[in-house]
């Protein structure tokens, strides 16, 4: 039992969770290594079972100087459910049942309040340069567990944000007005009238409810990362794992390149086998993402060149930028 993640059982039908918060800070550690606790959820057959845990893990937590925060550790049943690293954790009608916690939808809400209400006067493109990092990484992070409602929700509560941002904006215009002049089906494959836009560059807001639920795979029984034996079974899962919800596009320019910019040579996105772990993480990772790659057209739309995807190609936003600061040179 390792406190650094979340313990899985591979037992259906466990009764009580034990799950600690993050062990209070008493001391240094050996080497100088200041203690950072984790939470971590523990899954027990039965309720006596889960004071055992308890009991060993601070006989284990004692000699180095650390002890629970009794504020944040419980012993609840699984029915009863309980909230971790924003998700709510609870067996209803004897399925367990993983979604997103309220309150973690309730921070998220708060902040798209506030990003909206700092962008009054801006234009349309600044709201959506905002706001599509926060939707894509905030869905990326929750796609693995029962999210299609709680998406659904925040697709009604975006479009009340967005109509009211308009309306602000346009104080004299009509309803009817706002809506033909920032909402329509601005998605070419979806039939969906109410996405919020930018006429003048077609860009738009994606949704939440766009992001395909992708369900986790559970670890097999018994095995751990740090078994030799099973170095190959981990290496196929990690290879296996669902890619990030880009768009359509750039995720299949990236999978056609192999992930590999083809001015440079170079990884697209460094690290790339590493998934956030958090909200804001993904939220970062799409923000920098949109930052660092742009789609680069191998025959120039001035030269009659398509945005058909056998024309593009996936690079990074600097190699475009040498690329075409060479465009003279080779002109000539």
């Amino acid at each position: 039992m390792c406190p650094k993640g979340f313990v899985e059982s591979p037992v259906p039908s466990n009764r009580h969770a034990g799950f600690g918060g993050r062990p209070e800070e008493t001391g240094w550690l050996k080497g100088q290594y200041r203690a950072s606790g984790r939470p971590y959820v523990v899954l027990c057959h039965d309720e006596e079972q889960a004071h055992q845990v308890r009991a060993r893990l601070e006989d284990w937590l004692a000699p180095r100087g650390l002890r629970f925060n009794e504020e944040k550790t419980q012993v609840v049943h699984l029915d009863e459910g309980f909230d971790f690293l924003g998700f709510t954790v609870r067996r209803t009608g004897g399925k367990l049942i993983i979604k997103p916690s309220t309150a973690a939808c309730a921070r998220l809400r708060a902040r798209l309040r506030t990003e909206v209400k700092a962008l009054h006067g801006s234009n349309a493109e600044a709201v959506l340069r905002r706001l599509i990092p926060i939707v894509r990484g905030w869905a990326a992070y929750y796609r693995a567990v029962a999210s299609t409602t709680t998406f659904t929700s925040l697709d009604r509560y975006m479009w009340r944000l967005t109509f009211k941002w308009a309306r602000r904006r346009h104080r004299n215009k009509s309803r009817y007005w706002i809506v033909d002049r920032y909402f329509g089906q601005f998605h070419p494959s979806r039939r969906d009238r109410w996405v919020f836009g930018d006429r003048d560059r077609g860009a738009f807001l994606i949704k939440f409810a766009w992001t395909g639920i992708v369900r986790h795979q559970l670890v097999k029984g018994g095995a751990s990362p740090d078994d030799p034996a099973l170095t190959e079974y981990w290496r196929d899962r990690r290879r296996k794992k669902a890619p990030p919800p880009m768009d359509k596009t750039s995720l299949l320019l990236a999978v056609r390149q192999q992930g590999l910019c083809p001015l440079c040579k170079q990884a697209l996105i460094v690290g790339a086998e590493y998934e956030p772990d958090s909200p804001r993480e993904w939220i970062n990772w799409f923000a920098a993402s949109k930052k660092m790659l742009h789609k680069h057209h191998f025959t120039y739309r001035r030269d009659g060149g398509t945005d058909e995807r056998n024309n593009l190609r996936l690079v990074h936003s600097e190699c475009h930028r040498q690329h075409h600061a060479g465009d003279s040179k080779r002109a000539t």
